[in-house]
């Protein structure tokens, strides 16, 4: 990507923990390293945890995590001489950092004042704004809802610096919007009152601020607005939702529209004007996801990346003008991709919900149920799971492995409709999708009982931790990783209050105590059941889903487990935290835990050499 006269870009060599940050002088200029984390620690557990270069590519803001908390200190670094300045910004959590004249607006909170960094509830997020050159104290302060403890807040710039827009949320979805005229130095000015749905602005076009939304419309629209009367009121539509897609993004560049649509769960791309009219279309490799466009409006270049199941994500070099892009870079592996395929089938869940499913493997298996397989879900925070390449992956199917990604509700694959499906009092439809994904691999003859491991991730680990005490008899091994396992308590640390609007609270009303109660992974373990062979992970940095989730639930199933025929393991990672920044060192040692753990309680035969 492009920043002032320079160009941008991150690599890693393949076994470094962190990816380098490189910078050149124009696009095919030689590259020197700008920054490299693996420098800020001998273990590579200190990780770049985000970035944002000035709009004269002078200055490059950078945020540091430690041992993968998602507490941030923030630096700065002269992009032409590589000199690290004074500025030094801490307590920033949940932030991006915009620039804007000889500074950038960033969001934190007050220092914790207890010490339990890694555990106290987060209260009132504030934006500032920090000039170049001057202490932390000396901060702006632009925007705190002193009313509300439990909001975060979160700013943003127009490209011509005109505008300042503040995104303010209590929950992880929807929000309301405020724009600032900084030319004017007016107050915020409110869009719209209700966190009811997802509002973010896109940018501005011929004097109207297009906006990106899902109010009147589950699978997303843009509407457009005269930005000095800027209402949800006055706003129009500009382009009107499509009932059989989901706008993703809609992104301003080369004086063109992009608009990036999910469509059963892959993308697509989309052209229009600046009038809203649909003018073609980016056609994309294959079925897979499209990381969307690096460029400017008034920029002709713009870059994309492009990943599928089988397809390593490469890096395209596109003009606008054309339509057509070439490789830019392309990711050595030294291995033949086309002995693998991937396809989509949709079962049917308990309620006769058709749900789709990717199903990845080697060519030529045969369909007679022997063959271990690894389910993969989430069904959360609207939050959408898509093709994407993995190397780890091919050891699995290497190994004779399928790898089966079920898109269950609760996710946003298709809009707000089925994000809200798999929430609050309907969060069993979760569930229920992934069970009848099992019961759909094991009646396609693709495996067997004894044959399926499942796995998921934090939303993922509950669902995990859910499914198996359902449906026990259908899993040989589950693999809950960083989950959130107490649905009673989990509002009361870090940022655990922002979940409600999935989940609902246990000391909300009864009937949600009841609800929440029924299903919790951690209460409704039983000392009468064979649970699967279960290695439960966890980091001892998470800040997000803290351990003591994990701690209580590995503890609670080695209890109750009737005759330990099967192992209940909880693997705890020191130094690292809910996954975002895990050196590459560690992500190895894990996945080969992982795989380890499943060969062995699946019974699978496997032919892995081993390299010291």
């Amino acid at each position: 990507y492009k920043r002032g006269d320079r160009w941008f870009f991150s690599r890693n060599e393949g076994l470094q923990n962190q990816y380098v940050m490189y910078v050149k002088d124009s696009e095919d200029g030689e590259p020197r390293v700008l920054l490299d984390p693996n420098t800020l620690s001998e273990d590579g557990t200190v990780s770049l945890a985000g970035t944002s270069i000035s709009r004269d590519g002078k200055y490059l803001a950078y945020m540091i995590s430690d041992a993968g908390s998602d507490w941030r200190i923030a630096y700065v670094l002269d992009i032409n001489t590589g000199e690290k300045l004074s500025d030094e910004l801490r307590w920033i959590k949940f932030s991006s950092m915009s620039w804007y004249k000889d500074g950038f607006f960033y969001s934190r909170y007050d220092e914790p004042k207890d010490g339990n960094l890694l555990t106290a509830k987060n209260e009132f997020h504030k934006v500032y704004y920090h000039k170049l050159g001057t202490e932390q104290s000396q901060d702006q302060l632009i925007f705190v809802d002193n009313e509300h403890p439990l909001r975060n807040c979160s700013a943003g710039v127009s490209e011509d610096e005109k505008y300042l827009f503040i995104y303010q949320t209590a929950s992880t979805d929807g929000n309301v919007l405020y724009i600032k005229n900084l030319e004017k130095n007016s107050e915020l000015k409110q869009y719209n009152n209700t966190f009811d749905n997802n509002i973010y602005v896109i940018d501005i076009v011929d004097n109207k601020l297009l906006i990106y939304t899902n109010y009147n419309a589950s699978n997303y629209q843009v509407l457009s607005v005269d930005v000095n009367n800027a209402t949800l009121e006055n706003s129009a539509v500009f382009i009107a939702e499509d009932a059989n897609a989901v706008l993703q993004s809609l992104q301003y560049v080369g004086g063109k529209l992009f608009g990036t649509y999910m469509k059963d769960a892959h993308d697509e791309v989309r052209i229009f004007d600046t009038k809203g009219t649909r003018t073609g279309e980016l056609k994309l490799p294959t079925v897979g996801t499209f990381s969307g466009l690096s460029g400017k409006a008034k920029e002709d270049v713009a870059y994309f990346s492009f990943t599928s199941f089988t397809f390593p994500s490469v890096i395209y070099r596109y003009e606008v003008s054309k339509n057509e892009y070439t490789e830019s870079f392309k990711p050595n592996i030294d291995i033949d991709l086309n002995q693998y395929e991937s396809k989509q089938v949709f079962y049917t869940s308990k309620d006769g919900t058709k749900v789709p499913m990717f199903i990845v493997h080697k060519k030529g298996i045969k369909l007679d149920g022997t063959n271990p397989t690894l389910l993969y879900g989430y069904g959360g925070f609207n939050s959408s799971l898509q093709p994407s390449f993995s190397v780890s992956r091919l050891v699995w199917m290497e190994n004779g492995g399928v790898y089966a990604m079920a898109n269950i509700r609760g996710g946003g694959e298709y809009g707000k409709a089925w994000h809200e499906a798999g929430t609050k009092l309907q969060k069993q439809n979760v569930f229920d999708d992934f069970i009848a994904a099992a019961e759909y691999l094991i009646n396609e003859k693709y495996t067997s009982p004894g044959k399926l491991a499942v796995q998921g991730g934090s939303n993922g680990g509950l669902l995990i931790g859910a499914v198996v005490n359902q449906r026990p008899e259908l899993f040989a091994a589950a693999i809950p990783q960083v989950g959130v396992m107490d649905m009673l308590r989990y509002h009361l640390f870090t940022i655990g209050w922002a979940w409600a609007d999935d989940y609902g609270r246990s000391d909300d009303n009864e009937e949600q105590f009841e609800y929440l109660y029924k299903y919790s992974p951690l209460h409704n373990i039983r000392n009468d059941v064979d649970y699967p062979a279960t290695m439960v992970m966890t980091a001892d940095h998470d800040d997000r889903v803290v351990p003591a989730h994990s701690f209580k639930y590995a503890a609670t199933l080695q209890e109750m487990q009737k005759d330990h025929k099967n192992p209940m393991l909880i693997r705890i990672q020191t130094r690292a935290g809910h996954g975002a920044g895990t050196p590459t060192k560690l992500a190895i040692e894990q996945q080969a835990d992982i795989y380890t753990f499943l060969f062995k309680n699946m019974n699978a035969a496997y032919n892995v050499k081993v390299e010291k």
